[in-house]
């Protein structure tokens, strides 16, 4: 493909070389650079792509793409193209979709944001429009779903090269949708750039990912969020959410909501709690845009807000009620206060919660159920926020009869330095709590010393299979530590 037809939805600077240069690949990590690649020079947080220009051009990139001025005259050579662009991800985004043929604009695009509930929402999405023979592919946290492949995630919302390339191949295995996590990262970092999507969803907000490396503060995580719906030509937002006008201020899409407590296009009443053999589930009644009666086989409000988005998405896609109804019934998601069957007169589940306000929002909805205890088993990770740990260790000091303080992922931490930050904030509550900072161990002690009617949660490893130590990541599954136990 011709370097000029790349650039065709971007404004740029031809500082040398040839507009008419064949690229034979784009890439973005010079490692993979080869002879007539496009190389784009990123700047990230720890490292600079302009740096490794040289290198590049030395392996046979034909085109470089910069975004600040670099000592071209080590690089050009008679066949080296140099483009210079304001901003080389929101360039990279463009030049990959021209590059595979703007995959998106083929598919009917969902992209889902919010803090909590993106990534149960698509699955129930992607479950409801499978039945109804539609097609469809996923892209979010735990995996990215390409017909029968399954490819683990790196990050919510992968860098442009890598998401338009799964959009291409889902193009090609004959896939008519797709339900997308947009992150706020992905979305500052113009990850999705070029994409107008058919559907967006607004889940909530509450403060996350602010530090160093992610969002300044909160008005620009919210910010982050809001540029979905500049970018889509439905907006589907839950009015509930105190922060629902902030995020959707200059929206540039028709817009429907959904809710429970405020008056809404799509709403749920009459909502009522399911604990059948340990499982547990929500009923409830559906008014406004699509009328019926349902349930959904996870506990708690936030699982009825999910189904409200995800039938709000599908209705869109004439998806039959009643198959909407099995789907919403049937659907599980891996991490995602997912039930693990228990030897036992007890609910074991296993979630993902791993912040104050996603462990706040699952511990206060499984306190409805009445449990004879609630115990909540959780570590918190290293070389992140010391805030979540304390603030982690009094939610659950509230809300829990008894904690099981354990190790998460550490990483470059010690174990123990974080669970005495964890012991620091639940000792601001009068909860019990006991350390066992051995996972393993922990999931045993809870196991065995389970009472008829309890809810036992595991919570912040979700679907996480792994736990990093030292820069290594070591294989843990809840699930088999789980399995094991029991035997």
């Amino acid at each position: 493909m011709q370097l000029i037809q790349l650039l065709q939805k971007l404004s740029y600077e031809c500082l040398c070389g040839d507009l008419l240069t064949e690229v034979y690949s784009v890439v973005y990590n010079s490692s993979k650079v080869k002879e007539g690649s496009l190389f784009i020079c990123i700047e990230g947080a720890n490292y600079d792509g302009h740096v490794y220009a040289g290198e590049a051009a030395a392996k046979g990139a034909s085109v470089l793409v910069i975004g600040k001025m670099i000592p071209l005259p080590q690089l050009t050579g008679s066949t080296l193209t140099v483009i210079r662009v304001a901003d080389t991800r929101y360039a990279m985004a463009h030049i990959a979709a021209a590059y595979y043929d703007y995959p998106a604009a083929k598919l009917r695009t969902i992209g889902i944001t919010g803090t909590k509930g993106k990534t149960t929402s698509a699955y129930l999405i992607r479950s409801m429009l499978e039945q109804a023979g539609f097609r469809t592919g996923l892209i979010g946290t735990i995996e990215t779903i390409i017909g029968e492949r399954h490819i683990p995630a790196d990050n919510t919302t992968p860098d442009s090269c890598i998401l338009q390339e799964f959009l291409a191949q889902m193009v090609e295995s004959g896939c008519q949708a797709v339900v997308m996590e947009v992150s706020s990262q992905g979305l500052k970092l113009h990850r999705t750039a070029g994409i107008l999507f058919d559907y967006g969803v607004f889940t909530n907000l509450s403060p996350d990912h602010i530090g160093p490396n992610e969002h300044e503060s909160f008005e620009e995580y919210l910010f982050c969020k809001s540029l979905l719906f500049r970018q889509c030509r439905v907006g589907i937002a839950n009015v509930d959410d105190p922060h629902w006008e902030d995020v959707l201020k200059g929206h540039l899409c028709y817009l429907e909501t959904f809710g429970i407590v405020q008056s809404a296009d799509l709403m749920a009443q009459d909502l009522h709690l399911i604990r059948e053999d340990g499982a547990l589930g929500t009923g409830f009644t559906l008014k406004g845009l699509v009328p019926m009666e349902a349930r959904v086989g996870m506990p708690g409000r936030f699982s009825v807000y999910n189904a409200l988005a995800a039938v709000a998405v599908c209705r869109h896609f004439d998806v039959p009620v009643q198959t909407m109804r099995d789907a919403l019934f049937a659907a599980r998601v891996k991490g995602r206060i997912e039930p693990v069957a228990v030897q036992g007169d007890y609910s074991l589940l296993i979630d993902y919660a791993h912040n104050a306000a996603a462990l706040e929002s699952l511990l206060n909805s499984l306190r409805e159920y009445e449990p004879h205890r609630l115990v909540c088993l959780f570590g918190c990770g290293g070389n992140r926020s010391r805030l979540r740990r304390f603030e982690m260790g009094g939610v659950s000091g509230r809300l829990s009869d008894l904690t099981v303080i354990t190790s998460d992922n550490p990483r470059f931490e010690e174990p123990e330095a974080i669970i005495r930050d964890i012991v620091e904030g639940i000792k601001r509550t009068e909860g019990s709590y006991i350390e066992i900072c051995d996972r393993r161990e922990a999931i045993a002690y809870v196991i065995g010393h389970a009472e008829p009617g309890d809810i036992v949660v595991l919570a912040g490893k979700g679907h996480e299979t792994y736990q990093e130590i030292k820069g290594v990541k070591y294989p843990m599954d809840e699930r088999v530590l789980i399995r094991e136990e029991m035997r």
